[in-house]
């Protein structure tokens, strides 16, 4: 149950005014159909995930522990650091309308996950727990977490949210999950 819940706790963190929630307010506002969008969304984290987990494990099996607790250290403080950065993306001009939403959204979604810092920290989270499932799922309901409201109740709830203060508590939860690492690696 650990991974789980760390791997939803430490992404939802990091989700909040990531590019990828910027997309899902960008595509919530240009196409205004909730359910495919959510799906796409899914979809794409589940499978960028996915893999993420699998690379993640394997790097695990081939670290040992000291090595494994100094990178996860040195990525939640580097974590902490990015999300206190403001994502931007910009919007394409492309014309979608006659593409579906869902494609759209899935392919948009799983090349806006490539090497971004969720992508790292899933990789991360599977190479310590060495347990891809629950890492994998927490994951992505991290990202559904954040994304989902998003997308349903889009420029409503934006401006009630105080990006800023969601920042610093964001990034004050990577802190401890480097300190956790941390003690874990004197420890060893």
């Amino acid at each position: 149950m650990e991974p789980f819940f760390i791997s939803t706790v430490a992404i939802a963190s990091t989700e909040f005014g990531d590019k990828t929630q910027l997309l899902a307010l960008l595509l919530a506002s240009r196409f205004k159909k909730p359910i495919p969008i959510i799906l796409g969304i899914f979809f794409a984290t589940l499978f960028n995930h996915a893999i993420a987990a699998f690379c993640g494990e394997w790097i695990g099996q081939h670290l040992n522990g000291v090595m494994l607790h100094a990178l996860l250290t040195i990525f939640f403080i580097l974590a902490a650091i990015w999300v206190l950065k403001p994502d931007r993306i910009n919007p394409t001009k492309e014309n979608h309308k006659n593409k579906s939403v869902f494609l759209t959204t899935a392919i948009a979604f799983f090349l806006a996950e490539m090497g971004d810092k969720t992508q790292i920290a899933t990789a991360l989270m599977a190479a310590q727990f060495q347990t891809l499932v629950p890492v994998i799922l927490g994951t992505t309901l991290g990202i559904l977490l954040v994304n989902v409201p998003v997308v349903i109740l889009g420029d409503k709830i934006t401006p009630y949210i105080p990006i800023r203060i969601v920042r610093f508590i964001s990034a004050a939860i990577f802190l401890l999950l480097a300190l956790q690492e941390l003690l874990k690696l004197v420890m060893e």
